[in-house]
C-alpha cells in the first residue's frame, strides 16, 4: 500500500474519530478533511470542489425549498390533525394509525419538516389522551426513515449514492427503485415496532398523564434590587420544598454555596441555579421578586402586554448560537425571547445558564411574545415542540398549488420526462413565481451545513478511489468473508455501513463506504448495483443512537429519552434491516 493510501486512511480515521467524539461541528469536520486531502495533493481542486457542482447534492439542495413550501403551506398540519383520531382504539392501534401515513408522506418529503410538525402534535394529543409521548415520538422519527428509502427523493442520502454512482458509472437510481428493498424493510419495521419495539420503549409519564419523565431543566434565576426576598431564608421565601424543582446553588459574585442549607439568607443579585421539570420552571415564574438572568426587561414588557407565553424548542444543527454560550450568542436580541432554562436529554447540567454552550439536539425553554412563533415556527434554526393554539391555519390555495407541484415533481421523474434534478427545478419555479415561498424563505429553507458535508464527502470518496486506498480496504473485506462470495460481501457492507452511520452523519458513511463497494464489485467481477442499493439502505438505518440521524436528535430531548433507549430499541431494528435487506436485495438484483 503506497504511502498517499496511508495518508488518506489516516485523514479519514481522524476526520470519523472526530465526529463521533462531536468536537466540532460536522461540516466543519467534513470540510477540514477536504482541504487536508487538497493541499496535501492528494486530489486536485477539480476533484475536490466536484461535489460542489454534483447533481446530487444540487438536487438536495432544491428539495429542502420544496420540502419548507410544504411545511409552511400547512398540508401537513392538516394531514396531522386527521391521522391520530381520538384515541379510543388504544395505544397500539393509534401508533399504527401514525406510522402508515407517515412513512408514506416520508416517501416524498424531506424527514426533517415531518419530524418538526408532528412532534408538538403528537407530545399535546399523547397527553390529552392520557398517552406518554415517549411511545410515539421514537417511532416517528423510526418511520421517516422507513418511509426515506422508499423513494430516490425520500433523504439527501439516496441522492448522494446516486450522485456518487452517476459520477462513477454514469447510471442513476430510478424514482422508486430503492423501494423494492425500502419497502419491504419498512414493512418489516413497522411490524416489529407495532408487536415488540412499542414494549421496549419508556413510559414517561407523570401522575399518570402523558408528560415527559426524566426531562430535568437547568434554571438560573436572579434576585432583583429591592426584593421583598432579600434578607429571607431559602426556607422562608418558600424555595426549598418547591414541587418539581431542586436549588442546586446560590452563585453570589464570585463564591459559590452549595449544598444550599434551609437556613441561607438570600441577598440582592444572588443567582439562584434550579434542576427540575418544566411544570416547575412556569411555577418559578410566578414568585415575585425572581427575574430570569437573561431578558428581564423582554419578561416586564411581554408580562405588561399580555403576551407572554413559555414555548419549547429543540436547537437544530443549522443553528447560529451553536458552540456558543447564550451571552456570546446575544440570544435575547437575536431572537426576541429569553432563554429561562436548558435541557440536554438525560444530562444533569450544574453550571450557570449563561455559561453553558449550547448544542444540536437541546431543548430549550423561552419565554416569547407571539411574534416569536410566527417568525421562527418554520425555521431551521428551531425546532417548535410546544403544541400552539394558535398555528398558522391551513392556506387551501398554497397547499393546493404546493401539491400539485410536489405530484408533477414525482410524476415527471417517474414517467423519465426529466431526471428528478430538472423536475425539482420546475418545482421549486412554480412555487416561486406562484408566491407560494418568497425567495428570502427558499434562501433560509436551504440548510448549507448539510450541503457542505455532502460535497465535501464527494472529494474525500474520491481521494479514496484515486489512492488505492479504497481497493486495500476492499482486499481487507473480501478476504474476511470470501468463503461466502458476493453475498458475504454484501452483509459486510451492510454491516459496516450500519455501524458508520449510527456515529457519523449518514452521508459521510455512505461517501466513505461508497469506494470500498465498488472496488470490491471490480474485484469480484460483479455487477456493483446492489452494493449501491445497500449503501444507500443501511446509510439512512440509523436506529440505536441518537447522533446518527438528525431526526432521532430532534426527538431525543422531547420524548424525555436517554441514550439507552435507543439502542434497547434500535439495535434489533437495525438487525432486522439488515437481514432483510440481504434476503431482498439479490432477488432484484444480480450479482
Amino acid at each position: 500500500m503506497s504511502f498517499t493510501a496511508v495518508f488518506t486512511i489516516a485523514v479519514v480515521l481522524l476526520m470519523l474519530a472526530a465526529l463521533m467524539l462531536e468536537l466540532i461541528e460536522a461540516d466543519v469536520i467534513v470540510f477540514g478533511a477536504l482541504g487536508v486531502l487538497l493541499v496535501s495533493g492528494i486530489i486536485t481542486p477539480k476533484e475536490a470542489l466536484a461535489g460542489f457542482s454534483n447533481q446530487g447534492m444540487l438536487t438536495v439542495a432544491i428539495l429542502f425549498i420544496v420540502a419548507y413550501a410544504a411545511q409552511s403551506a400547512g398540508f401537513m398540519q392538516f394531514f396531522a390533525d386527521r391521522v391520530m383520531g381520538n384515541g379510543k382504539g388504544g395505544e397500539a392501534r393509534s401508533l399504527l394509525r401514525m406510522m402508515v401515513p407517515v412513512a408514506g408522506l416520508s416517501a416524498f418529503l424531506n424527514n426533517t419538516p415531518i419530524v418538526a410538525m408532528f412532534t408538538p402534535y403528537l407530545r399535546e394529543w399523547s397527553q390529552r389522551n392520557g398517552f406518554a409521548p415517549s411511545k410515539f415520538l421514537i417511532p416517528l422519527s423510526y418511520t421517516t426513515i422507513f418511509g426515506g428509502v422508499f423513494t430516490l427523493i425520500g433523504t439527501s442520502t439516496n441522492l448522494v449514492v446516486s450522485g456518487l454512482y452517476s459520477q462513477k458509472y454514469g447510471g442513476q437510481l430510478g424514482m422508486f427503485e430503492l423501494g423494492l428493498v425500502g419497502i419491504p424493510c419498512g414493512i418489516a419495521g413497522i411490524l416489529y415496532l407495532y408487536f415488540i419495539g412499542r414494549h421496549l420503549l419508556p413510559d414517561n409519564r407523570v401522575d399518570g398523564v402523558g408528560a415527559d419523565e426524566g426531562r430535568e431543566y437547568l434554571l438560573e434565576v436572579k434576585v432583583a434590587d429591592g426584593a421583598d426576598l432579600i434578607g429571607k431564608t431559602i426556607e422562608t421565601a418558600g424555595l426549598r420544598n418547591l414541587e418539581q424543582l431542586y436549588m442546586v446553588e446560590i452563585v453570589r459574585d464570585s463564591e459559590r454555596i452549595a449544598p444550599v442549607k434551609p437556613q441561607e439568607h438570600l441577598h440582592a443579585g444572588d443567582r439562584l441555579i434550579f434542576t427540575g421539570k418544566a411544570e416547575g420552571v412556569a411555577q418559578l415564574q410566578k414568585i415575585n421578586g425572581l427575574q430570569p438572568v437573561h431578558g428581564h426587561d423582554l419578561r416586564q414588557e411581554l408580562l405588561q402586554n399580555g403576551e407572554a407565553r413559555l414555548v419549547e424548542v429543540v436547537v437544530s444543527p443549522s443553528c447560529p448560537m451553536l458552540g456558543k454560550t447564550i451571552k456570546e450568542g446575544n440570544f435575547r436580541a437575536r431572537y426576541d425571547a429569553a432563554v429561562l432554562a436548558v435541557h440536554r436529554h438525560g444530562e444533569r447540567l450544574r453550571s450557570k445558564l449563561g455559561e453553558l454552550v449550547l448544542k444540536p439536539g437541546d431543548t430549550l425553554l423561552l419565554l416569547a411574545g407571539d411574534d416569536f412563533i410566527k417568525r421562527w415556527n418554520f425555521s431551521r434554526e428551531f425546532y417548535l415542540v410546544s403544541k400552539l393554539s394558535d398555528l398558522p391555519r391551513i392556506n387551501r390555495k398554497k397547499s393546493i398549488i404546493t401539491f400539485c407541484a410536489l405530484v408533477v415533481m414525482v410524476a415527471l421523474s417517474a414517467a423519465g420526462v426529466m431526471d428528478i434534478f430538472e423536475a425539482a427545478i420546475v418545482a421549486t419555479l412554480v412555487l416561486l413565481f406562484s408566491r407560494c415561498i418568497t425567495t428570502v424563505e427558499a434562501r433560509r429553507s436551504i440548510e448549507l451545513n448539510v450541503l457542505i458535508v455532502i460535497a465535501s464527502s464527494f472529494g474525500i470518496s474520491k481521494a479514496l478511489e484515486k489512492t488505492g486506498a479504497a481497493a486495500w480496504l476492499a482486499d481487507q473485506i473480501i478476504g474476511s468473508v470470501h468463503q461466502w462470495g458476493a453475498i458475504g460481501v454484501l452483509a459486510a457492507i451492510c454491516l459496516i455501513t450500519t455501524i458508520l452511520t449510527e456515529v457519523i452523519t449518514n452521508n459521510a458513511a455512505a461517501a466513505v463506504i461508497f469506494p470500498i463497494a465498488m472496488a470490491s464489485a471490480q474485484q469480484l467481477h460483479v455487477d456493483p448495483k446492489p452494493f449501491v442499493v445497500a449503501i444507500a439502505i443501511s446509510a439512512s438505518a440509523s436506529f440505536a443512537t441518537p447522533i446518527g440521524y438528525q431526526t432521532n436528535m430532534m426527538v431525543y430531548g422531547p420524548g424525555g429519552y436517554r441514550a439507552k433507549d435507543f439502542f434497547k430499541v434500535g439495535v434489533p431494528l437495525n438487525i432486522l434491516y439488515m437481514v432483510v435487506s440481504i434476503l431482498v436485495i439479490p432477488l432484484f438484483w444480480k450479482f
